[in-house]
């Protein structure tokens, strides 16, 4: 069959199919992509003749494309995901920070980053780097150290087994994330005699790996020698759907189940068991059963820093690990004892080894009272009364009572994760989507289309800071093309107030994290504020804008927008210093170890007592 190699491409990618539970559905339901030189006539040409087959959505941004493609993955339980085409040079590079995202939180994304001449005919040709280290040398190298495949086709021939490599990755649970296919532009365009088996209908089973019964009865001798255990689900439960597995396990044996960002529903936080957030940003509930605990069963979680408070929230000394995990690499972490297997099948294994086990009456009555004692906490932060402008919180509280269990709330940087994770009251696993693994501001808006895409029966409501939004806000223009109903909360409080904060508690008095004009006698950036309207900005993208002032007229709002039909921005303004939720733990961020300056002093002797609690878990 006689194509191009980027027709060959797309054909291929057509007829991939991903299968867990006897579920079939296709891999790759569709391309984003901005055409430029390097791919308008391979990828583009190809996408236009098979456009029935492999459906193109047009973006605003080539990293906006990529935070829409790990979005839909991460609401499709990476069984499915977009494949995104860019041009040569710039519109390929703007991708590599996505990619970093999608590797950092293990969500598959194809990457067709357009490339240089591979004949090298016009040499150098536009936007070419020329490296004198070698010949071979292009921007898109960039992508190698945060792709968990890389591969550069600069024959047509070299497509067969790159394709197929690439989506072996795609649907590995335990080394997916970023793939990426370099495609030079000339060898895009070129024709081949293609075998056509190489498009057959493809069918990538994604297994469920069953624990080792050794490592099962390992695991559950140190557990049934536990007087206070503590589970930390993470976003491997979700993935592997062992929603339903982790609460029957947790009802019958007792153990208080706390959560990171990416496991947070998969216990409803109503939940008996359920005892919040853990870590630098988590409630005192989850925060003093970590301290104390003997025994910490990590199920599906990577255990990032926020998680361990930076290896000080396990405080007990003799605490042990068991770690349930698809991935060795996560299962090994501090020095646990490893149970490699799919989360749903593993959870399963210890329940039933564990039959008749559970913990005693006091330390159910423990892990209860704590929590709801972080429960009147946070209905307090609900309901601060706090003015003349409305704390975060109030706002986060009202957004809370208006949304339904299956709405969709999503976020990723800024002050909003960490209040998020104290205080979001999640029922489902897929209505909590923060985005921690790397934080990436200008995530959410782009991150909107992708949920929205894959959920189309949810409502999917982005929660974005001013910071993020002048980021990366320009895919609401997408959103207003294909049609999404999309709300948008817009927080704006004209500065980035997590590091404001963070800077102020490092003794760097928030330099540099307020929207200000440079003064004219100091000669900083300490003027007055700017005078920045972003809700006339997204009124200007398309979308519809609402304006709220105080907490009664943002709940009226949001009642308006659930009721629109198109994307809707919720314009609301908040007080930039608070106050905030009630933190218990710590996260390690260096101070400097000597200064002219007295704040800076007196934090580095506050850092220096906290990291004296730090320590390896060995």
């Amino acid at each position: 069959m006689r194509l191009t190699t980027a027709q060959a491409l797309v054909r291929f990618l057509a007829g991939q199919y991903s299968e867990r539970d006897g579920v079939e559905q296709r891999l790759i339901p569709g391309m984003w992509g901005i055409f430029g030189h390097g791919n308008v006539a391979g990828i583009g040409q190809a996408l236009l003749q098979y456009r029935d087959e492999m459906p193109y959505y047009l973006a605003r941004n080539e990293q906006g494309q990529v935070h829409a493609a790990a979005a839909f993955a991460k609401m499709r339980n990476r069984l499915q995901t977009f494949a995104c085409t860019a041009s040569t040079g710039p519109g390929s590079t703007n991708m590599i920070t996505g990619a970093a995202l999608a590797t950092t939180n293990r969500l598959p994304v194809l990457l067709l980053p357009s490339d240089m001449f591979a004949t090298r005919s016009p040499d150098p040709v536009l936007q070419q780097l020329e490296d004198t280290r070698g010949g071979d040398v292009t921007v898109n190298d960039a992508f190698r150290p945060v792709s968990k495949y890389f591969d550069r086709v600069t024959r047509p021939e070299q497509l067969i087994p790159a394709a197929l490599a690439a989506v072996r990755v795609l649907t590995d649970p335990v080394e997916t994330g970023a793939v990426t296919l370099c495609l030079p532009q000339d060898v895009q365009a070129e024709a081949y005699d293609w075998p056509e088996e190489f498009f057959r209908r493809r069918v990538w089973h994604i297994g469920r790996p069953v624990p080792e019964p050794e490592a099962v009865e390992r695991a559950v001798a140190l557990l049934r020698g536990a007087e206070k255990p503590l589970i930390v689900a993470g976003g491997g439960v979700v993935y592997s759907e062992a929603e339903r597995e982790l609460r029957a396990f947790a009802e019958a044996t007792g153990i208080p189940v706390a959560d990171t960002h990416a496991g947070k529903g998969a216990v409803p936080w109503d939940h008996p068991c359920a005892v919040g957030g853990i870590g630098s940003t988590g409630t005192s509930a989850a925060n003093a059963l970590a301290a104390e605990a003997d025994v910490v069963l990590g199920i599906g979680t990577r255990y990032s820093d926020f998680t361990t408070a930076s290896h000080t929230v396990f405080g007990n000394p003799d605490v042990r690990f068991v770690n349930l995990n698809v991935a060795r690499l996560d299962a090994a972490k501090h020095s646990a004892e490893m149970v490699e297997a799919d989360a749903k099948r593993g959870i399963a294994a210890l329940h039933e080894a564990l039959s008749g086990w559970q913990v005693d009456d006091a330390y159910r009555a423990r892990t209860r009272m704590l929590a709801d004692d972080w429960n009147r906490k946070a209905d307090e932060c609900f309901h601060l009364g706090h003015g003349p402008l409305p704390a975060q919180t109030e706002i986060l509280g009202a957004l809370g009572e208006a949304l339904d269990d299956r709405d969709v709330v999503i976020n990723a940087a800024g002050s909003m994760p960490g209040d998020l994770q104290m205080l979001w009251r999640a029922r489902d696993p897929k209505a909590y989507h923060v985005e921690y693994a790397y934080s990436c501001m200008g995530y959410e808006v782009a991150a909107g289309v992708g949920a929205k895409l894959a959920a189309p029966d949810r409502e999917v409501v982005v929660l974005v800071g001013d910071g993020s939004y002048l980021m990366m806000s320009q895919e609401i223009v997408t959103m207003v093309s294909e049609g999404l109903k999309v709300i948008i909360v817009l927080v704006q409080n004209h500065g980035f107030a997590s590091i404001g904060s963070l800077s102020e508690s490092l003794g760097s008095q928030r330099f540099g994290t307020s929207y200000r004009y440079r003064a004219q006698d100091s000669g900083q950036l300490d003027g007055g504020r700017l005078p920045v309207d972003l809700a006339a900005n997204a009124e200007s993208l398309g979308a519809t804008v609402l304006r709220a002032s105080t907490v009664e007229e943002f709940t009226a709002a949001i009642a308006t927008a659930k009721a629109n039909s198109t994307t809707t921005v919720v314009h609301v303004e908040t007080d930039l210093f608070g106050p905030n939720p009630p933190g218990s733990a710590w996260w390690d961020v260096p101070v400097s170890e000597v200064s002219e300056l007295e704040s800076t002093r007196k934090a580095y002797e506050t850092y220096a007592a906290a990291k004296r609690t730090q320590r390896h878990y060995l």
